[in-house]
């Protein structure tokens, strides 16, 4: 075997030492470095594009190749060079600045910006070029750069602490793209580096920023959840205003410079540049960029330049990209850019000829009588539809067994490239910062991974707070060994579990819950929470321990096990938090938490069958005991408070004596065609464009370790998320079930559904003015929960909706038991008050009439 690897080493000796390096730098008219030039070599359909400072290099193979040098706003050079074997020469080039020529029009009293016609035509094409290849790969090069300005001291209280300012995150992919219609996505990363990381993956995603300004709308995740308006959209007129700026020749073309002009100041749409190539109408290039008005969150601006080029004839491909942003917030001040060259394109055209427009010639105007005549009404230009390439004459460039529901898969060795591997496969040189960032933050990872630094910055972070104990909770950290020990704070007025908590059952509350937390090299982690709870008017010390085991993380395979003596809610939703149900019952004087008490164990697991096939299981055993109200204490006085046992329509007496209760659940959930990205050790699901499926089954198992409960129920959920573009997004849920062998249940074996009876908003997907027990049924159900958020569809009409940045959102919520006459609530409501608050008037309908209505108060980021 030895003797095998030795020859081919010599054998490839030859290829190795064979390739040629040129490197050097294009520069504009004043001796400047141009960012982000492109460097096009036609005869290998690849490219690269230069650094910040305008240095470029590329690795050939002997030979003679045309390089065609282009950068937005200056005059393209094409330079022919012939490269030897181990050579390595120096080019450097100077561009200049395009020459604007106007095209000589003849201005008429009905005419128009001639940008309007350009745009028309590129727009009536955009679909053909949106579609002009079946299949294609490509090589990425990807680099990601981040660096704060400007850092505050505190956050929220919290002391910033091991943050630098200058390049916090530098990261560097190469990945083999692929790509077939009509949206099957395929996506290897064969190398990473991570600055300061050696052990680390880059985040970069390349079929991420493969965006197109040929589709209608482009979503960037992250970015806006409601997408941005193409310039070459369908509808981009209604959006849009268009300057013509002038022409200029390139490689015997003649190529449009189109100012694109937002026509309102909050539309979510682009400004800037756009570069079309006249005749086939086609995006030559785009400096184009995104501002607070377009309606972008979490940055300030946004710049996306791209540079086409063909790599086949007739077939134009994006060769370089570059996306710029800036952002400020909570002190901090930043931004960044990611870039992306393509190389070693093959493609298959799904045209063996383009779409043509044939312009019909109009009458030339010869008088002012004629020119200030009735304007006729325009013609369109006549398509020439494109011929469909044959079969045989497609070459397959990409195999169909690539292309699942894996759409990026890092491979194990991308990592552990070494300096001369990148000094020879990147494209772009990095700038002299960039060098120093890696070299000192590789030097100082062997200092920053050691005990003696992450013990240093341990004992910052543990330093208590009274912030801490009151809101946060405390959180003890051990980073060198991944251990972490947390206490829940004072008062979570997040809806958490709270130290201190009020209710009519034991009074004043101390529940004192501690969690000790190991993760392991391979991202496996144990957590073991031990609670104590003790009541001070019914004088019950309650105590449990939860062991909770995370085995394998790629799965998210899970065993949980849990047990001892404590207090639940009836319902087993906990509609109502601790803090919210002690606001209420010492101010307002409403007891709406109902208690039981349990001496139980249980053992969950859970885990990843199949991709998108998940499993829930659990067996529980309870020793259930009923609790009374033993205090009344108030703030104020006021009426008496209700009772313990909760009132529910399908039971006289909903309250039960001591008994034991064998349980079992199994779920199984669904959701076909789920996309997923795979990382060693981890797998990252990212959607799909069909709903999950929910199945689930519980059931009393009476008779065996005496347990006195029998019955059965089924359910089946069907929920998703759609977006409609412009038009927002919608969420909704529906479930139905039923129950059968029905022997001995009580009030906690029923139904619950998620209610609320305070000012709170409880979780968006239940609902908001319906009693928490008043229709807990052992009966059929049907439960339905719908949303739409318009993303300010409506509001960015309205001036001052529009500046304060609120937007618009409408609920429906639909309940049907033995009891509830068809149950309705109807909500709307704003979101994105101060950023974080949402406030929603819902109106509750009962067999056509109207029975309640409330506001409600929640967040909605």
């Amino acid at each position: 075997m030895r003797t095998l690897w030795l020859l081919l080493f010599i054998l490839a000796l030859p290829v190795v030492a064979s390739a040629g390096t040129l490197r050097g730098r294009i520069t504009d008219e004043n001796g400047q470095g141009l960012p982000f030039a492109s460097i096009y070599i036609k005869e290998t359909a690849s490219g690269t594009a230069t650094n910040d400072q305008g240095y470029y290099q590329l690795q050939l193979a002997p030979g003679t190749y045309t390089l065609e040098f282009k950068y937005v706003g200056y005059k393209a050079l094409q330079q022919s060079i012939t490269i030897t074997a181990d050579e390595t020469r120096e080019l450097n080039v100077r561009l200049e600045p395009e020459v604007l020529n106007l095209k000589e029009v003849v201005v008429r009293a009905a005419d128009e910006d001639p940008a309007y016609a350009i745009m028309r035509n590129a727009i009536r094409l955009r679909k053909y070029h949106l579609n002009e290849v079946n299949a294609w790969s490509a090589r990425v090069y990807m680099k990601g750069v981040y660096r704060l300005d400007k850092i505050p001291s505190k956050v929220l209280g919290i002391k910033v602490v091991d943050v630098d300012t200058g390049i916090v995150y530098l990261s560097e992919s190469v990945s083999e793209l692929r790509f077939k219609k009509p949206n099957k996505i395929h996506e290897r990363m064969i190398s990473s580096k991570v600055s300061g990381q050696k052990k680390g993956f880059s985040f970069n995603q390349a079929s991420e920023m493969n965006i197109s300004f040929y589709e209608n709308l482009l979503k960037v995740e992250g970015l806006s959840q409601r997408g941005f308006v193409s310039p070459l959209a369908n509808n981009a007129l209604f959006f849009y205003k268009y300057e013509y700026l002038g022409t200029f020749q390139e490689n015997g073309r003649t190529i449009n410079k189109i100012k694109v002009i937002p026509r309102r100041r909050n539309d979510p749409v682009f400004q800037g540049n756009i570069y079309i190539v006249d005749g086939s109408w086609r995006i030559h290039s785009t400096d184009l960029r995104l501002t607070k008005n377009a309606g972008i969150d979490f940055v300030d601006f946004i710049r996306v330049r791209q540079v086409y080029a063909p790599v086949q004839e007739e077939v134009w491909m994006p060769v370089s990209q570059k996306f710029t942003f800036e952002a400020a917030g909570l002190g901090f001040k930043g931004g960044g850019y990611v870039t992306g060259v393509y190389s070693k394109y093959q493609v298959q055209p799904a045209y063996s000829k383009p779409p043509v427009l044939e312009e019909k010639e109009e009458p030339v105007q010869t008088t002012v009588a004629a020119a200030e005549a009735k304007p006729q009404r325009r013609q369109r230009p006549r398509l020439i539809k494109p011929e469909k390439a044959k079969p045989q004459e497609q070459q397959t460039v990409a195999d169909e067994k690539l292309f699942s529901k894996e759409v990026l898969v890092v491979e194990e060795e991308a990592n552990k490239r070494d300096s001369a591997y990148w000094a020879e496969i990147r494209p772009v040189p990095l700038t002299q910062e960039e060098v120093q960032d890696y070299e000192q933050k590789d030097s100082l990872e062997a200092i920053k991974e050691s005990r003696v630094y992450k013990d240093s910055v341990d004992r910052i972070r543990n330093k208590p707070s009274v912030g801490n104990f009151f809101l946060r909770g405390y959180t003890y950290s051990n980073t060198y060994e991944k251990k972490s020990f947390n206490i829940d704070p004072l008062l979570d007025v997040t809806g958490g579990s709270s130290f201190l908590q009020y209710n009519t059952v034991e009074g004043l509350v101390t529940n004192l819950r501690m969690s000790y937390t190991k993760t392991f090299e391979d991202r496996r982690r144990y957590e073991i929470e031990p609670t104590i709870r003790y009541g001070f008017s019914n004088e019950k010390l309650n105590a449990r321990l939860q062991l909770n085991y995370t085995y394998n993380p790629v799965k998210r395979s899970n065993v949980q096990l849990e047990g001892g003596r404590f207090v639940s809610q009836i319902n087993t939703l906990d509609p109502i938090s601790p803090f919210v149900n002690t606001v209420y019952t010492l101010l307002v004087h409403k007891n709406y938490m109902k208690l039981y008490q349990r001496d139980y164990a249980r053992l969950g697991y859970r885990t990843e069958l199949w991709n998108g096939v998940n499993i829930i299981t659990s067996l529980d055993y309870s020793h259930r005991m009923p609790l009374e109200n033993t205090t009344d204490y108030a703030f104020r006085e006021g009426s008496d408070f209700t009772s313990n046992i909760p009132v529910n329509a399908e039971l006289g007496d909903a309250s039960f004596e001591e008994h034991q209760a064998l349980t079992a659940a199994f779920t199984v959930s669904f959701r076909p065609g789920m996309r997923y990205i795979s990382r060693p050790n981890q797998k990252i699901n990212i959607g799909s464009r069909y709903p999950t499926i929910s199945l689930g089954v519980r059931t009393g198992i009476k008779g065996v370790l005496g347990s006195d409960v029998q019955y059965t129920t089924a359910a089946l959920r069907i929920s998703d998320e759609q977006s409609f573009g412009l038009l927002g997004s919608s969420t909704y849920s529906l479930m139905g079930g039923t129950f059968w062998n029905k022997k001995g249940m009580r009030l906690m074996d029923y139904k619950h559904f998620n209610g609320n009876r305070t000012v709170f908003a409880g979780t968006y997907e239940g609902f908001q003015l319906l009693d928490y027990y008043r229709y807990s049924t052992s009966n059929s159900y049907l439960e339905g929960h719908f949303e739409h958020h318009f993303n300010g569809f409506v509001f960015n009409k309205i001036p001052l909706f529009r500046r304060l940045k609120w937007q618009e959102v409408v609920s429906l919520h639909y309940l049907n038991t033995k009891e509830s006459n068809n149950y309705l609530e109807l909500g709307l409501g704003v979101e994105h008050i101060f950023k974080v608050i949402r406030v929603d008037f819902v109106s509750a309908f009962q067999s056509n009439q109207k029975v309640q209505t409330g506001v409600r108060f929640g967040l909605g980021f």
